[in-house]
């Protein structure tokens, strides 16, 4: 049967953590898995992925984006292009 010790760290400076428990034996093995929970960070960039998401399905609803054809993209991306 496998032990499995679940323990909560907080990952230091130099990106080490650090796991003890009296489980643990001198000269066993074993098998680390590093689960990582996300930060605000993480939420904030989901938050703005899903928001330009929703930015991007308006515009494709609009009129507007309905008229465009690809050569229209294209001359758009070429305008672009030229100035940079």
């Amino acid at each position: 049967m496998t032990l499995a010790i679940r323990q909560t760290v907080i990952v230091q400076p130099d990106g080490r953590i650090e796991i003890r428990s009296p489980q643990l034996k001198p000269g066993v093995q074993a098998e680390v898995i590093v689960l990582v929970e996300p930060t605000a960070d993480v939420n904030a960039r989901a938050a703005r992925a899903a928001e330009l998401a929703a930015l991007f399905k308006e515009f494709q609803a609009s009129p507007t984006a309905q008229t465009l054809t690809e050569a229209d993209i294209a001359a758009e991306i070429a305008a672009y292009r030229s100035q940079v």
